[in-house]
């Protein structure tokens, strides 16, 4: 067995009782979506593969992959998976890093698709996406403004019963990674997971949001800021150049299934 798959089971051994769902439970469809038309992150895979064995180990979803065109596919092409009519065939959506303006099919009908019931799981630069959609903004919840140097923070657990953070304690060091700070952002309009309570990088007393979560009509919304660096995303303790000790990867692999299991409904 892989130490990649080692360690996603050592992450699903520490959930069982707690965010994982009841047996005979019918698996949900997950799309997972990695397109980018601007800068693209090396932490894609890793993610796609994370995402991938945390369904398959947990036992509660299955993924289907919307990945980067290749072989001359153009992009609206392989953007069809999100018209309104092969939505149809998911129960979520996960954006895991996408940037830019991606050309889907049918933009309102997107949003009506979540809207009527179904997840959005955004992961890191999801809020880089979109930048010229309001309606997507206000759907998310927030949107990318910046980043600076990567820092060593430690994350305040806002709320400590959901099952994206009941696994961390009080507070979440975390070694090294990128932290966004947002625009077009309003606390009141979501409920807030993780925050900093300074700037990452000037230390000033804020309000600095990490990972939240909103309801869209039906839908439900889940978004972390985090997982812009493998070692974050990855368990394998030989990964190269890891600067975040293996027990941040498990940590941050549960916090991403408990999210995305609430967004699909299957565990509050």
């Amino acid at each position: 067995m892989s130490r990649f798959l080692t360690g996603i089971l050592v992450v699903l051994m520490t959930l069982i009782g707690q965010v994982f769902p009841s047996q005979g439970a019918e698996m949900k469809r997950l799309l997972v979506v990695s397109t980018t038309t601007e800068f693209r992150h090396s932490a894609i895979s890793t993610l796609e593969k994370t995402i991938a064995a945390l369904g398959e180990k947990s036992g509660a979803f299955n993924v289907d992959f919307l990945q980067q065109p290749a072989d001359g596919t153009s992009m609206e092409t392989a953007l069809q998976k999100l018209s309104p009519e092969s939505l149809k065939n998911y129960d979520g959506v996960v954006f895991a890093s996408t940037t830019g303006n991606l050309p889907i099919p049918d933009k309102a009908g997107f949003l009506d698709w979540i809207r009527a019931g179904h997840a959005f799981i955004g992961i890191h630069s999801a809020s880089d996406t979109f930048h010229g959609w309001p309606e997507y903004r206000e759907m998310l919840g927030g949107e990318f403004k910046v980043h600076h140097e990567q820092v060593s923070v430690t994350c305040r657990v806002v709320d400590k019963n959901h099952p994206a953070t009941k696994d961390l304690g009080a507070e979440w060091k975390i070694e090294q990674e990128e932290i966004y700070l947002f625009q077009n952002y309003d606390p009141k309009n979501v409920h807030e997971l993780l925050v900093l309570d300074r700037h990452p990088n000037d230390g000033n007393p804020g309000n600095y949001p990490i990972a939240w979560t909103r309801e869209y009509g039906q839908g439900k919304v889940f978004y972390t800021a985090l997982g812009h660096r493998e070692d974050i995303v990855d368990s394998d303790p030989n990964l190269k150049d890891r600067k975040n000790p293996v027990e941040i990867s498990q940590a941050y692999q549960k916090h991403l299934l408990g999210g995305i299991l609430a967004a699909l409904g299957v565990v509050k």
